[in-house]
């Protein structure tokens, strides 16, 4: 089984860069893959993909040493175990509210005693053929990621970042904005800063990593200079339009 890089750079406080996969094209994903981030995250909540193209974007990021993790579309313990046994070393979990909520989902995650995650690994076990390493090291191998975009979760936050198991929190803003009752195409709130710091302190004191969103390259940094641990920056697809949108311009210049 290979070795979860990333995960263990996070333990070890270490910052790590990745971003988001919304297209559902397997060359994009081999392409990012490529360019060298740490981690992409295949999106499954807001777009069509079925497990057999999920499945091909994997293949497509096995090709770098980039860990593959799985926006599944819910905490239902069917879609992290797809994501899982297809070869996903991750989920991002959406819509988490509660404690309760975050301690099913990493059990989903972990295999029996620890969890209640049936064997089944096809394709993460090399088809069977890492079964005996896969069971005895995939409990400590994934990473658990859950966002945060309700006000539910905002209120429980120290109790969800508390949850063994849980690596990462990361900052859902548009959804949070729309739960607390603001409209995120005219970010920044003052409301939204005060969660943001709130996120990072309970990160410091819970050991828990904190993620968040670059649009820009500019944006990169100055994440990193607020306290966060894991940036992801793009999606793929806001890359692309903003790539297409400046050649546009410098051509109507």
């Amino acid at each position: 089984m290979r070795t979860n890089w990333v995960r263990e750079k996070l333990q070890a406080g270490q910052p790590v860069i990745g971003s988001f996969l919304g297209l559902g094209s397997p060359n994009v994903a081999e392409l990012m893959a490529q360019v060298g981030f740490d981690f992409l995250v295949i999106e499954t909540e807001h777009n069509g993909l079925d497990s057999a193209e999920i499945e091909h974007m994997l293949m497509a990021i096995n090709g770098a040493e980039t860990i593959p993790i799985v926006r599944v579309a819910s905490s239902n313990p069917v879609f992290i175990q797809r994501a899982l046994d297809m070869g996903g070393m991750g989920i991002l979990v959406p819509m988490v509210k509660t404690a309760d909520e975050a301690e099913a989902i990493v059990r989903a995650t972990r295999y029996p005693p620890d969890g209640i995650r049936s064997f089944g690994p096809l394709r993460a076990s090399r088809y069977t053929l890492d079964y005996n390493e896969y069971l005895q090291h995939a409990n400590d191998n994934i990473i658990v990621m859950l966002i945060v975009e309700t006000k539910e979760a905002v209120e429980n936050l120290e109790t969800i970042a508390s949850v063994p198991g849980v690596d990462v929190l990361f900052l859902g803003l548009f959804d949070l904005c729309l739960s607390l009752g603001l409209n995120p195409n005219t970010m920044p709130h003052p409301e939204i800063d005060a969660v943001i710091d709130q996120v990072l302190t309970v990160g410091k004191s819970t050991g828990v990593t904190i993620g968040g969103g670059a649009g820009r390259p500019e944006d990169v940094p100055a994440l990193q200079a607020q306290g966060f641990t894991l940036v992801s920056y793009g999606p793929d697809y806001g890359l692309l339009v903003k790539g297409a949108q400046a050649g546009l311009e410098a051509f109507e210049r």
